[in-house]
């Protein structure tokens, strides 16, 4: 599995890859995104391309991966400075279409990887015409927040429960791609418990997810991260879960599934303030 850390912050980003963490995120979108999300809780900080830099400088023995914004007049120069300035993934948000991702694909031009983020209920729906790029698309991740928001829901993880990432994890298998979905918390946290969350994963063949905020609390600095969280020993916890249920039968996996529908009903009955008798 494939451990992403969002960070702007050098020290942090050399700290998480010491601790197990695979791949730093630096996060450049800003285009829409407090439109979408200025109600919820989630990552909305606007990373630099000198924070691009610095990072590659830290730890350029690491995967970085850069969130760019979605496809606007600017993109092109966007790109090409992302390149230039040391990313190794470029990751596409919010597309909706087959020829933004084709836009994007022939302004990298071979010189970095490509990962999709797909988010949008349009993408869902042309979703084979985007697979007909298989060859230059290096991975996609399913991006639970901002897809559940598209499609009307109440709770992000329950675009989990409805068979939907099922098909579409099929379907981007099918095409030789490698594919992640969501975020993660702690294990024995979150609103939807972590461990569920990673069973999910092992069900559906996931190989990446991000690592949400509880992982680093917004910390500033690795001793101040230190103080709140044991990273190295909380990444070690999410191996073992993962690699038991990697060893499980499928009916744990089955029962697993279950279990996150039952999950998801629940907190979603309280958001939406329903009494059941």
């Amino acid at each position: 599995m494939i451990y992403k850390f969002i960070t702007n912050n050098p020290e942090l980003a050399s700290y998480a890859t010491s601790c197990g963490v695979h791949r730093i995120f630096v996060d450049m979108e800003y285009l829409g995104k407090d439109k979408r999300q200025g109600h919820l809780n989630s990552h909305k900080a606007r990373h630099t391309i000198e924070n691009v830099q610095a990072i590659h400088k830290a730890v350029p023995e690491t995967e970085l991966m850069v969130r760019i914004n979605p496809v606007y007049e600017g993109t092109a120069s966007e790109v090409d400075s992302v390149i230039e300035a040391g990313a190794d993934l470029i990751m596409l948000p919010m597309f909706t279409t087959a020829e933004e991702v084709d836009t994007v694909i022939k302004r990298i031009t071979g010189r970095c990887r490509l990962c999709l983020l797909l988010e949008t209920p349009q993408a869902l729906v042309r979703l084979d015409q985007i697979l007909e790029h298989r060859d230059k698309i290096d991975e996609i991740h399913i991006g639970l927040n901002d897809l559940h928001l598209g499609l009307g829901l109440d709770f992000m993880f329950e675009v989990l429960t409805g068979g939907l990432i099922d098909f579409v994890a099929d379907r981007i298998l099918e095409a030789d791609i490698r594919f992640g979905f969501g975020g993660v918390a702690r294990i024995g946290e979150g609103a939807v418990p972590a461990e569920m969350v990673l069973g999910e994963h092992v069900r559906l063949g996931s190989e990446m997810v991000i690592l949400s905020r509880t992982f680093h609390q917004n910390a500033k600095s690795v001793s101040e991260l230190k103080e709140m969280v044991n990273l190295k020993d909380e990444i070690e916890k999410l191996n073992r879960c993962l690699n038991d249920y990697k060893n499980a039968d499928q009916s744990v996996l089955d029962n697993n599934r279950q279990a996150i529908k039952k999950s998801v009903r629940s907190v979603v009955t309280i958001k939406k303030g329903v009494t059941v008798a």
